[in-house]
């Protein structure tokens, strides 16, 4: 006599069945990386919220406008098959330069903060912020060319030169905190696409190497004015100041200095458990400056404390996770470039931003991804994540 099949096999499917029916249906989503995004989101938009509230010089609707935007590009790069651009180096290079350079079109760029990094269009957009989406096309569809391994001198020297292009034009701004965004993500593209350990280290110390010989070529170049104050010429004094105050933030207790003190008192009196949202003293009394821009980490830890501080690391980590098993997947090096620029540029983000509250980093205003306020940043981001979806979508359709 056959055996009958057990009941619970007749009334429950098989998971793995119902798992790859659902990604025939859906081959553009992925949970697990969406669910991640949202909790990201309305976590930085709470921060937000209290970080704006009875500040007239920032707006929340714009913030909130600016997720909506961004949610639309999402989808749209999301469903892109992003295969179609890994051969255009040449056009990522000109938009690169295009788009970066923009701001010193007369009429159209806004000086803001001693910088021209700003166009007008109706509202003000910082396009240094949008290029990085480029930059991050431009810099994986380089190093997907070797086929992940560089190992001849010269074309790593061509491959670099392309990569510092975008660098070299945002410090015409100048702009130094989005020129480092550019070479943490031109350093993630070398990395993962197989330059030798020589070359980077090469590069390395000859940066290094570079940066001194700018502070000391400045300091010959300095005029040393009959009242005592110097004025440099290849660096712009509060440039300056922001760089070197993390080494000494008493030479500058009445401005940079100044800033690192109050981000620090305010980092340190949350506590465990913080002194609960919207109860905030130091950005709602105005003593810590651009509170939900460069220092919106220090409203979230006098607010809710280290345990608010480690739920934003877990989400952090939960998506650099997720990002790490779509570029292991990815069928072609171009696709893990595109993920792994687009995660190196947060975790440096991330590092720097949160390094220069505490007085560990040299204060540089770059942003903490999908926190800081401002919708430029906020649509950028939503493009990456877009990409690093397509990447995923493509990938789960060859699986299936």
């Amino acid at each position: 006599m056959p055996q009958l099949p057990q009941i619970d096999s007749l009334k429950t499917p098989d998971r793995a069945v119902a798992q790859a029916t659902r990604a025939r249906r859906f081959p553009w989503l992925n949970l697990p990386f969406v669910v991640v995004i949202a909790l990201i989101v309305c976590y930085g938009l709470v921060i937000v919220m209290s970080a704006v509230a009875n500040d007239p010089d920032y707006s929340f609707s714009r913030q909130l406008a600016g997720v909506a935007a961004g949610i639309v590009a999402m989808i749209v790069a999301w469903r892109f098959d992003y295969r179609r651009l890994s051969d255009f180096t040449t056009l990522f290079l000109i938009v690169n330069v295009v788009l970066i350079l923009s701001p010193h079109i007369p009429g159209l760029g806004v000086e803001a903060k001693g910088a021209q990094s700003w166009i007008k269009l109706g509202m003000q957009i910082q396009p240094g912020e949008f290029a990085k989406v480029t930059v991050i096309l431009l810099d994986a569809s380089v190093m997907a060319r070797y086929g992940g391994r560089l190992d001849d001198a010269r074309e790593y020297a061509k491959a670099l030169g392309i990569m510092l292009v975008p660098f070299f034009c945002i410090m015409t701004q100048p702009d130094l905190g989005t020129g480092l965004v550019y070479l943490a993500i031109a350093a993630t593209a070398l990395v993962v696409g197989g330059a030798r350990p020589k070359f980077l280290l090469v590069t390395l110390l000859v940066g290094l190497l570079a940066v001194a010989a700018v502070f000391a070529l400045d300091e010959v170049l300095a005029t040393r004015n009959p009242d005592g104050t110097v004025e440099y010429k290849l660096l712009k004094n509060y440039q300056r100041s922001r760089l070197t105050v993390f080494l000494d933030p008493d030479a500058d207790i009445t401005g940079d200095g100044y800033n690192l003190r109050q981000a620090q008192i305010a980092i340190g009196s949350g506590g465990l458990f913080g002194k609960g949202l919207f109860q905030g003293t130091q950005h709602s009394l105005g003593l810590l400056p651009e509170a939900p821009t460069d220092f919106i980490f220090c409203v979230l830890a006098e607010e809710l404390g280290f345990f608010g501080v480690m739920v934003l690391m877990a989400l952090y980590a939960a998506l650099v996770l997720i990002c790490f098993r779509i570029a292991s997947a990815s069928s072609d090096l171009f696709g893990a470039l595109v993920v792994m620029c687009g995660v190196g540029m947060w975790l440096f983000q991330i590092l720097e931003n949160i390094g220069m509250d505490l007085g560990l980093m040299p204060i540089t205003g770059i942003p903490l991804p999908f926190m800081t306020y401002g919708s430029s940043g906020m649509v950028l981001n939503f493009i990456v994540l877009g990409f690093i979806g397509s990447v995923w979508a493509r990938n789960a359709q060859k699986q299936h």
